[in-house]
């Protein structure tokens, strides 16, 4: 098997899997559903094409720098009215890095690649007041998305690397799994259609594993402050 890196990062992130009417909430890690979506728009994809190709791709997650919980209120209005006829309440995470493994054949994870690098429509992370920062694609590695992830180097912000202040890190770790696996939980983000006329999803199963320990480059061992004194 093959594995193909996603690294997703920026200053905004939302990954609701659970919103409804005005509360758009956002899970903690990011969603199938999102990560389909940013594969299917690299490649142009209508939102009415079909997706039973990237749907067959096994998902895992790293949490590299889990951020911040932060929360918005919008309002709407008619024009030339002040009175907002809705109020929304969002839900972001600010300054959060995770690192994806996608899982399939080999050939259309190239593709998968190559479309990243030159994608079709612009990409966003979960909704599009959230653009990505940096390059997505990561490489392809040999194996399994856990393989890859377990041992992947630390890919958090290097401002955040050296705030850890600790040699090592320990990253939580997130896959799909069969629904007899033990610990199995069932998450509601499977796109079946992004029609916007008829947008449809599905259950799939995911499982917590152990986390990940990685070393911290940015650990420079216990440094003398001559301030701690005071």
């Amino acid at each position: 098997m093959t594995a193909l890196l996603l690294r997703l990062a920026g200053p905004l992130q939302s990954w609701g899997t659970s919103s409804r009417f005005t509360r758009r909430a956002t899970d903690r890690v990011p969603s199938k559903s999102g990560i389909v979506g940013l594969l299917a728009a690299a490649q142009g994809r209508r939102r009415t094409d079909p997706l039973e190709e990237l749907l067959g791709l096994t998902l895992a997650v790293r949490t590299e720098q889990p951020g911040r919980l932060e929360r918005d209120f919008q309002t709407a209005a008619r024009p030339g009215e002040r009175t907002p006829i809705s109020v929304s309440t969002r839900h972001y995470l600010a300054d959060a890095v995770f690192l994806a493994a996608v899982e399939g054949d080999p050939a259309l994870l190239e593709g998968l690649q190559e479309a990243l690098r030159r994608p079709h429509f612009p990409l966003y992370l979960g909704r599009r007041s959230c653009p990505p920062v940096g390059r997505i694609e990561h490489g392809l590695r040999d194996g399994t998305a856990l393989t890859a992830l377990n041992n992947e180097p630390w890919h958090a912000a290097p401002w955040f690397q050296k705030a850890w202040r600790e040699p090592r890190a320990s990253l939580e770790l997130v896959a799909d799994c069969g629904p007899a696996e033990p610990d199995a939980e069932l998450v509601r983000d499977e796109p079946l259609s992004f029609d916007p006329h008829h947008r449809q999803w599905e259950w799939r199963s995911v499982r917590r594993h152990d986390p990940v320990s990685v070393e911290n480059p940015m650990f420079a061992g216990d440094r003398h402050d001559p301030m701690a004194v005071l």
